[in-house]
Protein backbone atom coordinates (compact mmCIF):
# COMPACT_ATOMS: atom_id res chain seq x y z
CA UNK A 1 0.00 0.00 0.00
CA UNK A 2 1.11 3.54 -0.64
CA UNK A 3 2.02 5.84 2.24
CA UNK A 4 -0.94 8.11 1.51
CA UNK A 5 -2.92 9.51 4.40
CA UNK A 6 -6.64 9.70 3.66
CA UNK A 7 -7.88 11.27 6.91
CA UNK A 8 -7.32 14.54 8.75
CA UNK A 9 -8.82 13.50 12.09
CA UNK A 10 -6.71 12.45 15.06
CA UNK A 11 -7.27 8.72 15.53
CA UNK A 12 -4.95 7.94 18.47
CA UNK A 13 -7.90 8.02 20.89
CA UNK A 14 -10.21 5.86 18.76
CA UNK A 15 -10.94 2.13 18.81
CA UNK A 16 -11.88 0.35 15.57
CA UNK A 17 -13.44 -2.98 14.72
CA UNK A 18 -12.69 -4.51 11.32
CA UNK A 19 -14.93 -7.48 10.61
CA UNK A 20 -13.39 -9.89 8.14
CA UNK A 21 -10.05 -8.30 8.97
CA UNK A 22 -8.07 -11.42 8.02
CA UNK A 23 -9.44 -11.10 4.50
CA UNK A 24 -8.02 -9.17 1.59
CA UNK A 25 -9.65 -5.75 2.01
CA UNK A 26 -10.01 -6.02 5.80
CA UNK A 27 -6.30 -6.68 6.35
CA UNK A 28 -5.33 -3.67 4.22
CA UNK A 29 -7.70 -1.49 6.28
CA UNK A 30 -6.26 -2.90 9.52
CA UNK A 31 -2.74 -2.07 8.34
CA UNK A 32 -3.71 1.48 7.45
CA UNK A 33 -5.30 2.13 10.86
CA UNK A 34 -2.35 0.73 12.80
CA UNK A 35 0.21 2.63 10.71
CA UNK A 36 -1.61 5.87 11.41
CA UNK A 37 -1.76 5.40 15.17
CA UNK A 38 -5.23 4.08 16.03
CA UNK A 39 -5.55 3.39 19.77
CA UNK A 40 -6.99 -0.08 19.13
CA UNK A 41 -7.78 -2.12 16.03
CA UNK A 42 -9.72 -5.29 16.77
CA UNK A 43 -10.33 -7.86 14.04
CA UNK A 44 -13.07 -10.46 14.10
CA UNK A 45 -12.77 -13.25 11.53
CA UNK A 46 -13.74 -16.92 11.50
CA UNK A 47 -10.94 -17.66 8.99
CA UNK A 48 -13.32 -19.42 6.59
CA UNK A 49 -12.14 -17.20 3.73
CA UNK A 50 -9.59 -15.03 5.55
CA UNK A 51 -6.05 -16.09 6.42
CA UNK A 52 -4.01 -15.62 9.59
CA UNK A 53 -0.97 -14.90 7.41
CA UNK A 54 -2.68 -11.62 6.44
CA UNK A 55 -2.41 -10.58 10.11
CA UNK A 56 1.18 -11.66 10.76
CA UNK A 57 2.57 -8.13 10.42
CA UNK A 58 0.28 -6.91 13.23
CA UNK A 59 0.69 -9.75 15.73
CA UNK A 60 3.37 -8.03 17.84
CA UNK A 61 1.49 -4.72 17.97
CA UNK A 62 -0.06 -4.02 21.38
CA UNK A 63 -2.72 -1.88 19.69
CA UNK A 64 -3.97 -4.88 17.68
CA UNK A 65 -6.39 -7.58 18.84
CA UNK A 66 -7.53 -10.65 16.93
CA UNK A 67 -10.77 -12.34 17.93
CA UNK A 68 -11.55 -15.59 16.16
CA UNK A 69 -15.31 -15.38 15.99
CA UNK A 70 -18.25 -15.69 13.63
CA UNK A 71 -20.60 -12.85 12.77
CA UNK A 72 -23.46 -15.33 12.36
CA UNK A 73 -23.23 -15.75 16.16
CA UNK A 74 -24.78 -12.72 17.95
CA UNK A 75 -22.68 -13.31 21.09
CA UNK A 76 -19.47 -13.09 19.06
CA UNK A 77 -20.68 -9.84 17.52
CA UNK A 78 -21.44 -8.37 20.95
CA UNK A 79 -17.98 -9.31 22.24
CA UNK A 80 -16.32 -7.88 19.14
CA UNK A 81 -18.15 -4.56 19.47
CA UNK A 82 -17.52 -4.03 23.20
CA UNK A 83 -15.70 -0.72 23.70
CA UNK A 84 -15.52 0.03 19.97
CA UNK A 85 -15.99 3.54 18.55
CA UNK A 86 -16.08 2.85 14.80
CA UNK A 87 -16.91 -0.26 12.75
CA UNK A 88 -15.62 -1.24 9.31
CA UNK A 89 -17.79 -4.19 8.24
CA UNK A 90 -15.95 -6.21 5.57
CA UNK A 91 -16.88 -9.77 6.58
CA UNK A 92 -18.80 -11.75 3.96
CA UNK A 93 -18.85 -14.96 2.00
CA UNK A 94 -17.85 -13.59 -1.38
CA UNK A 95 -18.32 -15.01 -4.88
CA UNK A 96 -21.40 -15.06 -7.06
CA UNK A 97 -20.76 -18.66 -8.10
CA UNK A 98 -20.35 -19.84 -4.48
CA UNK A 99 -23.67 -18.23 -3.59
CA UNK A 100 -25.43 -20.06 -6.41
CA UNK A 101 -24.00 -23.33 -5.10
CA UNK A 102 -24.49 -22.53 -1.39
CA UNK A 103 -27.31 -19.98 -0.98
CA UNK A 104 -28.03 -20.82 2.67
CA UNK A 105 -24.50 -20.32 3.99
CA UNK A 106 -24.21 -17.16 1.90
CA UNK A 107 -27.40 -15.82 3.48
CA UNK A 108 -26.31 -16.89 6.97
CA UNK A 109 -23.04 -14.95 6.80
CA UNK A 110 -23.97 -12.02 4.57
CA UNK A 111 -27.52 -11.24 5.69
CA UNK A 112 -27.97 -12.71 9.18
CA UNK A 113 -24.36 -11.84 10.05
CA UNK A 114 -24.90 -8.31 8.81
CA UNK A 115 -27.94 -7.58 10.98
CA UNK A 116 -26.19 -9.24 13.94
CA UNK A 117 -23.37 -6.76 13.49
CA UNK A 118 -25.71 -3.79 13.09
CA UNK A 119 -27.52 -4.68 16.32
CA UNK A 120 -24.27 -5.31 18.22
CA UNK A 121 -22.73 -2.04 17.00
CA UNK A 122 -25.90 -0.13 17.87
CA UNK A 123 -26.07 -1.67 21.36
CA UNK A 124 -22.37 -0.98 21.98
CA UNK A 125 -22.84 2.69 21.07
CA UNK A 126 -20.53 2.64 18.05
CA UNK A 127 -20.49 6.07 16.42
CA UNK A 128 -20.40 4.97 12.78
CA UNK A 129 -20.74 1.83 10.67
CA UNK A 130 -19.13 1.74 7.22
CA UNK A 131 -19.84 -1.47 5.32
CA UNK A 132 -18.98 -3.28 2.11
CA UNK A 133 -21.68 -3.62 -0.50
CA UNK A 134 -21.12 -4.74 -4.08
CA UNK A 135 -21.62 -3.80 -7.72
CA UNK A 136 -23.56 -7.08 -7.97
CA UNK A 137 -26.64 -5.18 -6.74
CA UNK A 138 -26.98 -3.66 -10.23
CA UNK A 139 -28.07 -7.06 -11.56
CA UNK A 140 -29.80 -6.93 -14.91
CA UNK A 141 -29.80 -3.12 -15.09
CA UNK A 142 -27.84 -2.61 -18.31
CA UNK A 143 -27.27 1.14 -18.49
CA UNK A 144 -23.68 2.37 -18.12
CA UNK A 145 -22.15 3.90 -16.16
CA UNK A 146 -23.83 2.47 -13.06
CA UNK A 147 -25.47 5.12 -10.90
CA UNK A 148 -26.47 4.46 -7.32
CA UNK A 149 -30.18 5.22 -7.80
CA UNK A 150 -30.73 2.78 -10.67
CA UNK A 151 -30.43 -0.92 -9.84
CA UNK A 152 -32.01 -3.96 -11.50
CA UNK A 153 -32.98 -7.47 -10.44
CA UNK A 154 -30.18 -9.25 -8.57
CA UNK A 155 -28.76 -12.18 -10.54
CA UNK A 156 -27.44 -14.31 -7.67
CA UNK A 157 -28.08 -15.08 -3.99
CA UNK A 158 -24.88 -13.12 -3.23
CA UNK A 159 -26.37 -10.03 -4.89
CA UNK A 160 -29.61 -10.51 -2.91
CA UNK A 161 -27.63 -10.49 0.36
CA UNK A 162 -25.94 -7.21 -0.59
CA UNK A 163 -29.29 -5.60 -1.49
CA UNK A 164 -30.55 -6.80 1.90
CA UNK A 165 -27.56 -5.20 3.65
CA UNK A 166 -28.24 -1.87 2.00
CA UNK A 167 -31.91 -1.97 3.02
CA UNK A 168 -31.09 -2.87 6.63
CA UNK A 169 -28.39 -0.20 6.91
CA UNK A 170 -30.69 2.50 5.55
CA UNK A 171 -33.44 1.35 7.91
CA UNK A 172 -31.14 1.39 10.96
CA UNK A 173 -30.23 4.98 10.13
CA UNK A 174 -33.87 5.99 9.79
CA UNK A 175 -35.10 3.96 12.77
CA UNK A 176 -32.25 4.25 15.28
CA UNK A 177 -30.22 7.18 13.96
CA UNK A 178 -27.26 4.88 13.37
CA UNK A 179 -24.69 6.48 11.07
CA UNK A 180 -24.31 3.87 8.32
CA UNK A 181 -22.52 4.31 4.98
CA UNK A 182 -22.36 1.61 2.31
CA UNK A 183 -19.64 1.21 -0.31
CA UNK A 184 -20.47 -0.65 -3.51
CA UNK A 185 -17.15 -2.18 -4.46
CA UNK A 186 -16.35 -2.84 -8.10
CA UNK A 187 -13.86 -5.74 -8.54
CA UNK A 188 -11.22 -4.80 -5.97
CA UNK A 189 -7.78 -6.30 -6.56
CA UNK A 190 -4.23 -5.99 -5.29
CA UNK A 191 -1.45 -7.51 -3.16
CA UNK A 192 -2.60 -10.13 -0.69
CA UNK A 193 -5.65 -11.29 -2.67
CA UNK A 194 -5.70 -15.07 -2.66
CA UNK A 195 -5.66 -17.10 -5.88
CA UNK A 196 -6.59 -20.24 -3.93
CA UNK A 197 -9.84 -22.17 -3.99
CA UNK A 198 -12.64 -22.61 -6.52
CA UNK A 199 -14.05 -19.10 -5.96
CA UNK A 200 -10.87 -17.06 -6.30
CA UNK A 201 -11.04 -13.70 -8.10
CA UNK A 202 -9.82 -13.56 -11.68
CA UNK A 203 -6.80 -11.23 -11.33
CA UNK A 204 -4.84 -13.24 -8.71
CA UNK A 205 -5.74 -16.43 -10.61
CA UNK A 206 -4.40 -15.00 -13.88
CA UNK A 207 -1.23 -13.62 -12.29
CA UNK A 208 -0.33 -16.79 -10.42
CA UNK A 209 -0.92 -18.95 -13.51
CA UNK A 210 1.03 -16.60 -15.77
CA UNK A 211 4.02 -16.43 -13.43
CA UNK A 212 4.02 -20.24 -13.23
CA UNK A 213 3.69 -20.60 -17.02
CA UNK A 214 0.36 -22.43 -16.69
CA UNK A 215 -2.68 -22.13 -18.94
CA UNK A 216 -5.21 -19.44 -18.12
CA UNK A 217 -8.94 -19.68 -18.71
CA UNK A 218 -11.38 -16.91 -19.60
CA UNK A 219 -15.05 -17.51 -18.84
CA UNK A 220 -17.05 -16.55 -21.95
CA UNK A 221 -15.65 -14.72 -24.97
CA UNK A 222 -13.72 -12.20 -22.85
CA UNK A 223 -15.59 -9.16 -24.12
CA UNK A 224 -17.38 -8.69 -20.76
CA UNK A 225 -16.18 -5.53 -19.03
CA UNK A 226 -15.24 -4.78 -15.42
CA UNK A 227 -14.30 -1.64 -13.52
CA UNK A 228 -11.24 -3.18 -11.82
CA UNK A 229 -10.29 -1.16 -8.75
CA UNK A 230 -6.95 -1.23 -6.96
CA UNK A 231 -7.01 -1.90 -3.21
CA UNK A 232 -5.58 1.51 -2.21
CA UNK A 233 -8.64 3.14 -3.77
CA UNK A 234 -10.93 0.95 -1.64
CA UNK A 235 -8.99 1.78 1.54
CA UNK A 236 -9.16 5.48 0.70
CA UNK A 237 -12.96 5.23 0.26
CA UNK A 238 -13.44 3.47 3.60
CA UNK A 239 -11.31 5.96 5.51
CA UNK A 240 -12.82 9.03 3.87
CA UNK A 241 -16.36 7.72 4.39
CA UNK A 242 -15.66 6.94 8.05
CA UNK A 243 -14.25 10.38 8.82
CA UNK A 244 -16.63 12.42 6.71
CA UNK A 245 -19.00 14.66 8.65
CA UNK A 246 -21.40 15.01 5.72
CA UNK A 247 -24.80 14.32 7.24
CA UNK A 248 -26.23 13.62 3.77
CA UNK A 249 -24.06 10.46 3.52
CA UNK A 250 -25.74 8.49 6.29
CA UNK A 251 -28.11 5.73 5.29
CA UNK A 252 -26.82 5.87 1.72
CA UNK A 253 -24.56 3.81 -0.50
CA UNK A 254 -21.81 4.87 -2.91
CA UNK A 255 -19.99 3.37 -5.89
CA UNK A 256 -16.31 2.71 -5.19
CA UNK A 257 -14.37 2.03 -8.38
CA UNK A 258 -11.78 3.41 -10.75
CA UNK A 259 -14.44 4.93 -13.00
CA UNK A 260 -12.95 3.19 -16.07
CA UNK A 261 -13.60 -0.28 -17.42
CA UNK A 262 -11.73 -2.79 -19.57
CA UNK A 263 -12.76 -6.18 -20.90
CA UNK A 264 -11.19 -9.46 -19.84
CA UNK A 265 -9.29 -9.85 -23.10
CA UNK A 266 -7.70 -6.43 -22.54
CA UNK A 267 -6.90 -7.39 -18.94
CA UNK A 268 -5.07 -10.47 -20.18
CA UNK A 269 -3.15 -8.37 -22.74
CA UNK A 270 -1.95 -5.96 -20.04
CA UNK A 271 -0.94 -8.81 -17.74
CA UNK A 272 0.90 -10.59 -20.58
CA UNK A 273 3.00 -7.46 -21.12
CA UNK A 274 3.78 -7.10 -17.41
CA UNK A 275 4.57 -10.78 -16.80
CA UNK A 276 6.04 -11.75 -20.20
CA UNK A 277 3.42 -14.49 -20.57
CA UNK A 278 3.10 -15.78 -24.15
CA UNK A 279 0.52 -18.60 -24.09
CA UNK A 280 -2.90 -18.18 -25.71
CA UNK A 281 -5.72 -18.10 -23.13
CA UNK A 282 -8.40 -20.79 -23.29
CA UNK A 283 -12.09 -19.86 -23.30
CA UNK A 284 -14.75 -21.62 -21.23
CA UNK A 285 -18.55 -21.20 -21.07
CA UNK A 286 -19.75 -18.02 -19.30
CA UNK A 287 -20.48 -18.25 -15.57
CA UNK A 288 -24.06 -18.19 -14.29
CA UNK A 289 -25.10 -15.05 -12.44
CA UNK A 290 -22.32 -12.80 -13.75
CA UNK A 291 -23.08 -9.23 -14.76
CA UNK A 292 -22.15 -8.69 -18.40
CA UNK A 293 -20.76 -5.16 -18.28
CA UNK A 294 -19.70 -2.99 -15.40
CA UNK A 295 -18.61 0.64 -15.16
CA UNK A 296 -19.14 2.95 -12.20
CA UNK A 297 -20.01 6.59 -11.94
CA UNK A 298 -18.04 7.56 -8.81
CA UNK A 299 -19.08 11.22 -8.72
CA UNK A 300 -21.46 10.77 -5.78
CA UNK A 301 -18.69 9.44 -3.52
CA UNK A 302 -16.49 12.34 -4.60
CA UNK A 303 -19.24 14.84 -3.83
CA UNK A 304 -20.13 13.37 -0.43
CA UNK A 305 -16.74 12.50 1.06
CA UNK A 306 -14.03 13.46 -1.42
CA UNK A 307 -13.29 10.02 -2.86
CA UNK A 308 -10.90 10.21 -5.82
CA UNK A 309 -9.33 7.02 -7.19
CA UNK A 310 -5.58 7.59 -7.28
CA UNK A 311 -4.20 4.31 -8.65
CA UNK A 312 -5.02 3.31 -12.24
CA UNK A 313 -5.71 -0.27 -13.31
CA UNK A 314 -2.36 -0.53 -15.13
CA UNK A 315 -0.38 0.85 -12.19
CA UNK A 316 -2.28 -1.40 -9.78
CA UNK A 317 -1.63 -4.47 -11.92
CA UNK A 318 2.11 -3.71 -11.97
CA UNK A 319 2.15 -3.41 -8.16
CA UNK A 320 0.14 -6.61 -7.80
CA UNK A 321 2.36 -8.64 -10.14
CA UNK A 322 5.42 -7.34 -8.28
CA UNK A 323 3.91 -8.51 -4.99
CA UNK A 324 3.17 -11.98 -6.41
CA UNK A 325 6.71 -12.22 -7.75
CA UNK A 326 8.23 -11.39 -4.37
CA UNK A 327 5.91 -13.23 -1.98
Amino acid sequence: MQGDKYHNSEISSLSFLVTGGAGFIGSHLTGYLLRHGARLVRVIDNLSTGYEINLKDFSGNNRFEFFKGDISNPDDCNKACAGIDLVFHQAALGSVSRSIEFPLSTHQTNSTGFINMLVAARDAGAKKFVYASSSSVYGDEESLPKKENKTGNPLSPYAVTKVTNELYAANFFRTYGMKTIGLRYFNIFGPGQSPKGPYAAVIPLFIESMLAGKEIFIDGDGSQTRDFTYIDNAVQANIKAMFSDNLQSYGHVFNIAAGHNINLNQLVEILCKITGYTKTPQHRPPRKGDIRNSLADVSLAEKHFGYKPQVSVEEGLKKTVEWFRNK
